[in-house]
């Protein structure tokens, strides 16, 4: 019987205990007001100061003010799904602290590639999902340009967009993607001059060994302006248009052909035979 007794009393004094920590609490809630927004990222990337300035900016359109009022009439979960509203940040979470502050704890969404798709565009990551592209959240990545579908989309575009930024050479040769279809993946120089066909998105590293055979060993002589196409998506070969299309510049054997790969560039390699010009 004891036991028993000593067990309510226990249990009748936490429950006073919570109800007056609890009364305690929004008592001061209510003499407290916010003092500020601090906002941390929970997964560590080379953008954090843009996402801790972007989240800030978008609080400040929150409907309802934040800063200066009562922290008992802040609704933590009605910021926390403002925020989620957002496709840049994966996870959002809020708290108010014991020094009267709003943490906001955000994981952003890291994106690969900017995306411009016809009229629109937007960013994705690395399983392709699409990132809103707004202002506050600019990040520097890789541009690629392309009339997507549902059967090809910028996802399929990743293996050469990661050759190109991880490579030495070609981050700092290319400024952009310009993907006209899965097979015709174009690489546009900083320099004005060509273009670049990639093909599809395999034997990267062949294409890129082919095209450094050609820098090294036709441009000096041809011009950076010689054509205005340079293609190594063929295995083997890398074949060029030329800039100029003046029957004149082709000789007395020139004939109109619509294929834009039209001129087999000469002398690629030490063991390659020379091919007409």
């Amino acid at each position: 019987m004891r036991k028993t007794i000593l067990k309510w009393l226990i249990l009748t004094s936490l429950i006073a205990y919570v109800t007056a920590v609890t009364v305690w609490a929004n008592e001061e809630a209510k003499r407290h007001t916010c003092q500020g927004i601090e906002v941390s990222i929970l997964t560590a990337t080379s953008a954090d100061s843009i996402t801790i300035n972007g989240v800030r900016e978008e609080l400040k359109r929150f409907p309802k003010r934040i800063e200066g009022i009562p922290l008992n009439i802040i609704d933590t979960r009605e910021i926390e799904d403002y925020l989620s509203g957002f496709s840049n940040f994966e996870d959002v979470e809020c708290a108010l602290t014991n020094k009267g502050y709003l943490s906001v704890a955000v994981r952003p969404m890291i994106p690969e590639i900017r995306v411009f798709d016809r009229d629109s565009s937007y960013y994705i990551n690395k399983d392709g999902k699409r990132i809103e592209s707004k202002a506050n959240f600019f990040v520097d990545v890789p541009v690629v340009s392309g009339n997507f579908t549902p059967a090809f989309t910028p996802k399929m575009i990743l293996p050469v967009s990661r050759f190109v930024q991880n490579d030495p050479l070609l981050s700092k040769l290319v400024g952009m993607i310009e993907a006209r279809d899965a097979d015709n993946i174009i690489l546009v120089p900083r320099i004005r001059g060509h273009v670049i066909n990639f093909g599809d998105t395999n034997r990267l590293q062949e294409k890129k060994l082919a095209l450094l055979t050609v820098y090294r060993k036709v441009i000096p002589y041809k011009g950076w302006e010689a054509y205005d196409t340079i293609s190594v998506k063929f295995r083997g070969q890398v074949v060029a248009t030329r800039s100029d299309k003046s029957p004149w510049m082709h000789g007395v054997d020139y004939e109109e052909d619509d294929d834009p790969e039209e001129s087999t560039l000469p002398d690629l390699s030490p063991t390659q035979p020379t091919s007409n010009h």
